[in-house]
């Protein structure tokens, strides 16, 4: 793992931004995993302020999502594709058809599990997998006690998930229950793997990511197996860590 330690979410947000412009430029047509969240926001708007003052362009670029919650409709203002459109899609040149997210309101959702897994293996695989990490190591909506062999799937989210999700909603009651989420071992078939960590409230997440055991407990710490990831992250969500 390569730690690349900033001062706070700003300067998280334009060092992930440019490190994403880097290979979009080196690779044009490169398959790249996005995240959704609040940590992921800032690097977005970067993105978008680059396309705009550099031309960086994403018309040949294919996005996959990590996940979308069971249940919300793509216009739904809380799903993660309504965030991607109206945080980073409608704000580049990257044709619509190429962006894949989930969809959370398909009557089979398990074989739109199968689909997303197969078209990623279609697409050759992910070039670039933008993560964040939950408080309680999940990646995706991997929640812990998920297998390290998992697969695109449903999953139950965890308590501690929806609580930290619940500030995007009305209340706690409309958070999903369940989501699709791209399965660990998806993730770790990516050639490479870009985290992002900012805040205090990641600290304890970051500490048990660098400094113990790979374990299914902790779904992050698979990372620690794969041979091509960077961290960035602040000096809040690293605060007495080496």
């Amino acid at each position: 793992m390569k730690i690349i330690r900033v001062k706070d979410y700003e300067a998280l947000s334009k060092r992930a931004a440019s490190y994403l412009i880097e290979k979009v430029r080196n690779k044009p047509n490169m398959i790249l995993g996005l995240a959704t969240g609040g940590t992921s926001e800032g690097t977005y708007q970067y993105l978008i302020k680059d396309y705009k003052g550099n031309q960086t362009s994403y018309r040949n670029v294919t996005t996959f999502n990590l996940d979308e919650y069971i249940g919300l409709d793509g216009n739904n203002e809380n799903s993660y594709r309504f965030f991607m459109d109206t945080h980073l899609f409608n704000h580049l040149d990257i044709e619509k058809t190429k962006t894949h997210v989930p969809r959370g309101n398909v009557k089979d959702p398990l074989k739109e599990c199968d689909t997303y897994e197969l078209l990623i293996k279609e697409r050759g695989g992910i070039d670039l997998q933008l993560l964040g990490i939950g408080g309680n190591g999940h990646i995706g909506f991997n929640e812990p006690g998920s297998s390290f062999q998992s697969r695109t799937r449903i999953v139950e989210l965890a308590d501690s998930t929806r609580r930290d999700n619940a500030r995007f909603f009305e209340q706690l009651e409309d958070v999903p229950t369940h989501a699709i989420t791209m399965g660990i071992a998806t993730i770790m078939e990516s050639k490479e793997i870009l985290l992002i960590a900012s805040g205090e409230g990641k600290r304890e997440a970051m500490r048990r990511l660098l400094q113990g055991d790979v374990s299914e407990d902790f779904p992050a710490s698979i990372l620690k197996k794969h041979s091509h990831v960077t961290i960035i992250a602040d000096e809040a969500a690293l605060t007495g860590l080496e």
